[in-house]
């Protein structure tokens, strides 16, 4: 496997929790009515992402293999626990 070919299958691993990152802190606003912690919509949409990843790394160390859908639901959790944290006050 090339550069280009590893950088695809990176890139290709982490958006499915960099969409849902962003998308989570942008929905926020309009669902949840209190100020955020996490003031900067970048640093809610960057935690969200870390979380998010993090919960597919696991799934891939404890699968074996990418693409489960149970990764994909622990990734959502994983997005939206941090985005409560996120806006708790």
């Amino acid at each position: 496997m090339g550069p280009l070919d590893l950088l695809n299958h990176l890139l290709n691993f982490a958006a499915p929790a960099l969409v849902v990152g962003v998308l989570l802190a942008l929905l926020a606003s309009l669902f949840y009515r209190k100020v955020p912690v996490a003031l900067s919509l970048y640093a809610q949409a960057a935690i969200n992402f870390v979380a998010g990843l993090g919960a597919l790394m696991g799934g891939l160390v404890f699968f074996g293999r990418d693409g489960k859908m149970l990764s994909y639901g622990a990734m959502v959790l994983a997005c939206a626990a941090s985005q409560w944290w996120a806006m708790r006050r």
